[in-house]
């Protein structure tokens, strides 16, 4: 089931749950604007090549939108509309003011130089620069992308409209980036991980996680938990995958990883096939990589008490509804992976007001930020008696529906 179809079946289920008018379900489903940009630029050796553009704005209800912007061979239309209407309720259940949006650039960004990363990254905004905005749209990173993407994107926005550093988040701190907006997503998993083990009596220390995936999430995410007195299992990333039931050293394993690229080779624990790293034995399961990887093929046989979503849909709603039967507990990705929308959200507030937190109070801003949404999402499990994932989209969707409805969307 691919992204649109499994986030789509969930907004229809949440939309009845809440019981909402249907003329309002359709209005909600479709996207504020698409965009598809051509992006032509000279390559180092003097030829041209052309790259295909997206913006998604799914809906502005509760604020401007906000989303990332990928450099993915696979960026489909499906996708990023998936993912837009994601971000929508994603910020709905952060209680974040803003509404969601995606985009990217179909390019494999490994076979790009820097200079044409970067003409590329201009080329796009000069396209988009009218349609993105502190109150309209505000992009930030995601696969592919990083701070310096930022930067261009803001270098070249800026040219149009003059100095904007709220145009868009995650850029590097020295233009106006908010410190602790690195490990944002990472520490959003670690304080809603804490309040799904506390819930049921538990607490980080002593848990044994496996996580998939050591790019910006899993590995912040394995350094955090490991900090808080986890044991950090097994870890895979695109090279391979490693085990050690007595707990990996994760500093190792970080500096290991950037030196060769990757984890594979790791001497501090036994080589393991990645396809079987979701079925390892742990009581926590984080997937962090990509999306749709837990399905009815291995649904299963998988062993986890707890799965913290910290990729987006990474379990398809088959997968869903094997692993309920199981008795597993799975805190979905528009719950567990929104650290890194809030902290963005810091960052858009302190650069409108020119004023900058040190990261002590980023930090606990957002563990109060994840602590309440995590209690609201269970607030409306008990109202609706519905398991975590619709308790968080039945949230999203009303509090966007809400909005919409007081604004006079009939009018």
């Amino acid at each position: 089931m691919n992204a649109l179809a499994a986030t789509n079946r969930n907004f229809k289920h949440a939309a009845k749950l809440i019981g909402l008018d249907s003329k309002l379900e359709k209005s909600l489903l479709i996207p504020f604007r698409e965009i598809k940009v051509e992006c032509t630029i000279p390559k180092d050796d003097g030829t041209l090549a052309s790259y295909v553009g997206f913006r998604v704005q799914h809906d502005n209800a509760r604020g401007p939108m906000k989303g990332g912007i990928r450099y993915h061979p696979e960026v489909d239309p499906d996708e990023v509309n998936a993912l837009a209407q994601l971000m929508t309720w994603k910020t709905a259940v952060a209680n974040i003011p803003y509404g969601g949006a995606k985009g990217g650039i179909g390019c494999t960004p490994g076979e790009l130089s820097v200079s044409e990363l970067e003409r590329l990254t201009r080329v796009f905004t000069q396209k988009i620069h009218d349609l993105i905005g502190i109150h309209t749209d505000v992009p930030a990173p995601d696969m592919g992308t990083n701070p310096q993407t930022m930067a261009w994107i803001l270098d070249e926005y800026s040219k149009f409209h003059g100095y904007s550093p709220a145009v868009v988040t995650g850029k590097p701190v020295d233009l106006g980036g908010s410190l602790g907006r690195d490990a944002a997503t990472g520490r959003g998993v670690l304080f809603a991980t804490e309040a799904l083990l506390a819930e049921h009596g538990k607490s980080i220390s002593g848990q044994r996680f496996v996580i998939q995936g050591f790019g910006n999430v899993g590995s912040w995410a394995a350094q955090l938990i490991s900090e808080a007195g986890g044991k950090v299992i097994a870890i895979s990333d695109v090279t391979g995958a490693v085990k050690n039931s007595n707990g990996l050293d994760i500093s190792k394993l970080l500096k290991h990883s950037k030196e060769n690229h990757g984890i594979k080779g790791f001497d501090g624990g036994d080589s393991l096939d990645p396809n079987s790293l979701l079925t390892e034995d742990c009581d926590v399961l984080i997937p962090a990589a990509l999306g749709g990887v837990i399905n009815r093929e291995n649904a299963n046989d998988i062993r986890a008490k707890f799965i913290i979503e910290a990729a987006n849909h990474p379990a398809d709603p088959e997968a869903d509804e094997i692993l309920a039967k199981k008795g597993v507990l799975i805190l979905p990705d528009i719950l567990a992976n929104s650290g890194g929308v809030t902290v963005s959200y810091f960052e858009w507030v302190q650069n409108i007001q020119g004023f900058m937190w040190d990261e002590n109070k980023v930090n606990s801003e957002l563990k109060t930020y994840m602590t309440r949404g995590f209690k609201d999402v269970k607030e409306m499990c008990k109202t609706h008696n519905c398991d975590l994932r619709m308790g968080a989209f039945s949230l999203g969707v009303n509090r966007v529906a809400r909005a919409t409805v007081l604004r006079g969307w009939e009018a």
